[in-house]
């Protein structure tokens, strides 16, 4: 009896033991029947990392109920949640979808118009009824118009809205960072809202939020996407605080 007890605790014990050890977990990505190089595989609970090669294959240490995220710009953001049946199987296929395409640029084609042709009559067709019109001419009484001279009021008014809209673009440019192009480029929109747990109208201010820490520069000159991720975590909790 002592035998039979000793032997199932000591297989209940292998079993534990390997489900706690890491084993290295095969796999491929794939997009519409396409391998995806490039990809980058991060193992968020062990924060380990690597990417796919030209076949789309890759090799990642993992555990079950670890959490694998699946990260390329043009796709996307996949997870998946390690089983048993995953690591027994060791040849995962994951499916990426693709983004749709934006309009990155507009390309400004140069048009011919024909000439307009004005002749010498027309001109004093023109000058006849610009003098018809003239109220100074006729009663004597001056009505703040320059003959022959400049509209000042609609060269200010087109001043003021050239300068206006130099500020509005100006304003547009600084507003957008260099640490906000590093989160637009390398971390998917529903990151946000799906694992920071954050509401669609929280997001641009956490985003300015963590851009005013000066960690975030370091981001910049090491840029990985796991390192983003963690620093994006980590002010989350401070966010949450607030």
């Amino acid at each position: 009896m002592k035998v039979k007890l000793l032997t199932t605790i000591s297989l209940l014990t292998y079993q534990l033991s390997i489900s706690q050890t890491e084993k290295l977990l095969h796999g491929k990505v794939f997009s519409n029947n396409n391998p995806l190089k490039e990809v980058e595989v991060i193992n968020k609970t062990a924060k380990t990392s690597t990417r796919t090669n030209a076949l789309g294959e890759f090799s990642i240490p993992v555990k079950v109920k670890d959490s694998l995220l699946f990260f390329s710009k043009d796709y996307f953001f996949t997870r998946l949640k390690i089983t048993q049946a995953n690591i027994d199987k060791n040849n995962i296929i994951v499916n990426m979808a693709i983004k749709a395409e934006e309009l990155d640029e507009v390309v400004v084609t140069t048009m011919k118009f024909n000439p307009v042709k004005i002749s010498q009559k027309d001109l004093d067709n023109v000058k006849l009824y610009k003098e018809a019109g003239s109220l100074q001419k006729y009663t004597g009484v001056y009505d703040g118009t320059i003959p022959n001279g400049m509209d000042f009021t609609r060269m200010g008014t087109g001043l003021f809205n050239l300068f206006k809209k130099d500020k509005e673009e100006l304003k547009k440019k600084t507003s957008e960072t260099d640490f906000k192009k590093l989160i637009a480029k390398s971390i998917p929109s529903d990151f946000f809202t799906k694992n920071l747990k954050l509401k669609p109208e929280e997001k641009d201010l956490f985003i300015e939020f963590c851009d005013a820490d000066p960690r975030s520069k370091n981001l910049l000159e090491n840029n990985n996407v796991l390192a983003t991720m963690d620093f994006l975590y980590a002010k989350n909790e401070m966010f949450k605080k607030l």
